[in-house]
């Protein structure tokens, strides 16, 4: 079915929308995206939490003598994440648990399950003394670049002896 077209005349204010237009059409996607997870869930079962990792926003800062981490991680227990570093390669997973509610959900926006974060660090680190914190919901990852890898300041001596031509 076509819907008619309404044209703004000159000289008129606003025009009118027809009235499906007037809620937000992104929730129908939101309702969509949780009904398709749904479904896949109840399909595959128990591989979905692999399928369904997500990755936690963060940002990476390099200093002269470590690379510095902060991944957003509000509400996790750090006995929930599990850090590893191979290498240059350095890994952040773990799992946000649903909590049981009482009541009707009508809207969720959280996310829940495995989450993980993978990081490819472009110089050569010192494994053994990479530190980890958290507080207030971020977690903090330093990790030391390794003595090789730190750029040194080289002074200039003035010399005694001139070379000449």
């Amino acid at each position: 079915m076509n819907m008619p077209v309404r044209r703004q005349q000159r000289g008129q204010g606003t025009v009118e929308r027809p009235r499906g237009w007037a809620r937000n059409p992104l929730l129908e996607f939101d309702d969509l995206i949780n009904q398709m997870g749904g479904l896949l869930e109840s399909t595959v079962g128990s591989a979905a939490p692999a399928i369904a990792a997500w990755t936690p926003s963060g940002d990476v800062t390099e200093a002269d003598d470590a690379y510095h981490l902060e991944l957003e991680l509000p509400g996790v227990d750090r006995k929930d994440v599990d850090i590893e570093i191979n290498g240059q390669e350095l890994a952040v997973t773990g799992e946000i648990k649903e909590r049981e509610r009482k009541g009707i959900m009508r809207h969720s926006s959280r996310r829940t399950g495995r989450f993980e974060y993978r990081l490819l660090l472009p110089s050569e680190v010192n494994t053994e003394d990479v530190t980890a914190s958290m507080s207030g919901g971020v977690l903090t990852i330093t990790v030391p670049k390794a003595a090789t890898a730190k750029p040194r300041h080289i002074e200039i001596t003035e010399s005694s002896e001139r070379q000449g031509g």
